[in-house]
């Protein structure tokens, strides 16, 4: 199949990149700069690459065409601490605007679980800008997942910096959140097993793995598998704005990055379902065995 990869730097493109090509699909990178890129020689000389950036005005020349599959993994939450929202709606339109011209039988975008009526900013932005492309030209498939766990990944690379830095916690009460990480590999089978599959088009469905977990346990079960002593002491009150400091300080999460995700972690972020992962025959692995598998990762220096 010929396909479209928005977001082909960021973590999830990097990591799905490779598995689409193993499986003999003709990809096309979307970056805003080709020299930030970053792959290998064998790599680039197996897709093609269009610079585009979806905040700048649309032109409509030079387009790539005819593609089957386009994945939008596009945020703007490393961007700004006040409009992300508003730079994550117009790439949106934009992205819509291009695909209208080039033409896309499917669209397959992650995004956040929603669970609340009333969202964190950060969770709204990702909730609107999937309406905005259910409005597209294309059948749109809405993966919605929790924490992802993998090495890399800003969710786990936090959790790995706080087990790892601080022994002693004095920790906000959004630590007794719940959510439903999942692996990162669980997320690339659902990413790759719905495109071309029209039983999932026009749909949204929630990705999760086994576990439901507040983010202290979390924290407990990655120092049990890494063997390290943790003591978590939770603080009825702590500002969302010190909340970011913590992060920011103590992680190697930029500042402006940790003040949208501090936004979110009062929400519970659970699956309502998991009908697709049964759907694909899919056996999502354990909060544990993705922290195994992360640091069999890092171990061989492939973060």
């Amino acid at each position: 199949m010929k396909i479209l990869l928005t977001g082909a730097n960021g973590y999830v493109g990097k990591r799905l990149l490779p598995e689409l090509l193993q499986k003999g699909h003709e990809v096309t990178c979307c970056v805003r700069n080709k020299n930030r890129l970053g792959l290998d020689e064998t790599t680039l000389n197996k897709v093609c690459i269009w610079e585009v950036d979806f905040l700048d005005d649309v032109v409509l020349e030079h387009l790539p065409s005819d593609f089957d599959v386009a994945y939008y993994l596009i945020h703007s939450m490393t961007a700004s601490t006040e409009d992300f929202d508003l730079l994550e709606a117009k790439a949106a339109h934009n992205f819509n605007t291009y695909m209208k011209a080039i033409g896309v039988k499917q669209v397959v975008y992650l995004t956040g679980i929603v669970n609340e009526k009333k969202l964190s900013k950060h969770l709204q932005s990702r909730s609107d800008v999937e309406q905005i492309l259910y409005e597209g030209p294309f059948a749109l498939t809405a993966l919605r997942a929790g924490i992802i766990v993998g090495s890399g990944s800003s969710s786990f690379e936090i959790i790995r910096d706080l087990c790892e830095k601080l022994p002693v916690m004095v920790t906000p009460k959004w630590v007794l959140t719940k959510a439903q990480p999942i692996a990162i590999r669980d997320v690339m089978k659902c990413l790759i097993g719905v495109i071309a599959r029209t039983e999932f088009y026009s749909q949204s469905f929630d990705i999760g793995g086994p576990d439901i977990l507040t983010y202290k346990e979390m924290l407990l079960n990655y120092a049990k598998a890494r063997k390290i002593r943790l003591w978590i002491f939770t603080l009825p009150v702590m500002t969302p704005r010190l909340s970011s400091y913590w992060l920011y300080f103590v992680t190697s999460t930029s500042y402006k990055l940790a003040v949208n995700l501090v936004d979110s972690m009062s929400m519970e972020v659970v699956c309502k379902d998991q009908r697709l992962q049964n759907e694909l025959g899919l056996s999502p692995i354990s909060y544990v065995e993705a922290i195994d598998l992360a640091f069999k990762k890092i171990e061989q220096n492939l973060v």
